[in-house]
């Protein structure tokens, strides 16, 4: 009973080993996001080794070389070579990508329609906001809107408010505040493009709508010309409550320094699952360790490449599972040893016993 009993909870900790050690593993890194998604491609990867050749391929399809060379660059982090074709193409999207025409072609549009996408474009729309333009022109017409009575976006409303007041500190500072600037650019034009996740997008509506005084943004708009840009920029201010954007500014200078290492794209698609400010900030511990892997990083594991998504219960779970099974083989081999011991003991004795009676034996006769 003691062998059949350690062979079966040998099997049973054999089939539960492999998960067991990835849960511990996932346990284990639940607070360094770069660590946890680490351990999450490795197992993803053992799986299915073509996973990033693929992604790259479709990134291509679809235009975006950019995620395409984050794929590449990740592939040859973990030491996977990807095929001659799609190196290639990696290499000449890249390259076309970067063309000076292209890039001069993305800021003027991100000048004019205020849509960052890339560097460039995130550079000529940043541009627009450090001239006020932008920020002046998204006051005005959202506040135009709520004065009327008329469904207007207090998020943006709110984050150009933040926007002129960041926009004075980076001249001020002599552009130290530009990556906060940034940071709130691309918040700013996440939403107006839809690209800002649900969750994130409820908390910062609610920050958003207690830097700005209703009342006093009413009477900035009535008076409100592009024509003279000082005097509304000055009206405009008197409507910020300054105090009451620490939480914004937090946010848009961790969405900037995302964007310094992973690129404009790949703090989009970080505000595209975030759920909150705390979910950007391990962004950005994430894209500090990973640079331009983080795009293609975020693209395979989602949210989890950010926290734990599985349930830390079910996960403990498999650690505690491989923990019984290992506890019964070793209860098993302890009560095989000792009953082989007894066996070999009892066993002694009876030789013993046996030659003390063959001598008694021959001792009477």
């Amino acid at each position: 009973m003691a062998v059949g009993s350690a062979a079966a909870c040998a099997l049973l900790l054999a089939m539960l080993w492999p998960q067991a050690r990835s849960a511990g593993e996932i346990l284990l890194s639940q607070d360094d996001p770069a660590r946890l998604s680490d351990v999450q491609l490795s197992s993803t990867l053992r799986n299915d080794p073509a996973l990033l050749e693929r992604n790259a391929v479709a990134a291509l399809d679809t235009g975006d070389a950019d995620l395409a060379q984050s794929f590449a660059d990740l592939a040859a982090d973990k030491g996977i070579i990807l095929s001659d074709e799609t190196a290639a193409r990696v290499a000449a999207a890249t390259a076309d990508d970067r063309a000076p025409s292209t890039l001069a072609k993305r800021f003027v549009t991100g000048l004019v329609v205020g849509e960052a996408t890339d560097v460039a474009s995130l550079s000529g729309t940043v541009a627009g906001d450090l001239f006020v333009f932008g920020d002046i022109r998204d006051m005005v017409r959202e506040g135009k809107r709520l004065a009327m009575g008329e469904d207007a976006d207090r998020l943006v409303l709110g984050l150009a408010s933040v926007g002129l007041a960041v926009t004075a500190a980076t001249y001020v500072s002599a552009g130290g505040a530009a990556p906060v600037r940034a940071g709130l650019t691309m918040v700013k034009d996440a939403r107006k493009f839809g690209r800002l996740g649900a969750g994130l997008t409820e908390w910062a509506g609610r920050s958003a709508r207690a830097v700005v005084d209703g009342p006093a943004l009413r009477n900035a708009v009535a008076t409100a010309s592009l024509a003279h840009p000082r005097q509304t920029v000055t009206a405009l201010k008197a409507a910020f409550k300054a105090e009451k954007s620490g939480a914004l500014v937090r946010l848009a200078k961790d969405v900037g320094r995302v964007g310094e290492k992973a690129g404009t794209r790949g703090a989009l698609d970080v505000l595209r699952i975030a759920d909150g400010p705390k979910d950007v900030a391990r962004a950005v511990r994430l894209a500090e360790k990973k640079g331009s892997q983080t795009r293609a990083i975020i693209k395979i594991l989602g949210r989890g490449a950010l926290l734990l998504t599985a349930g830390a219960f079910n996960l403990a779970w498999w650690v505690f599972g491989a923990l019984l099974a290992l506890i019964g083989v070793l209860s098993s081999i302890k009560s095989m040893t000792e009953r082989m011991t007894m066996a070999v003991i009892q066993h002694r004795k009876r030789k013993r016993a046996l030659r003390q009676l063959a001598v008694t034996q021959a001792q009477c006769a």
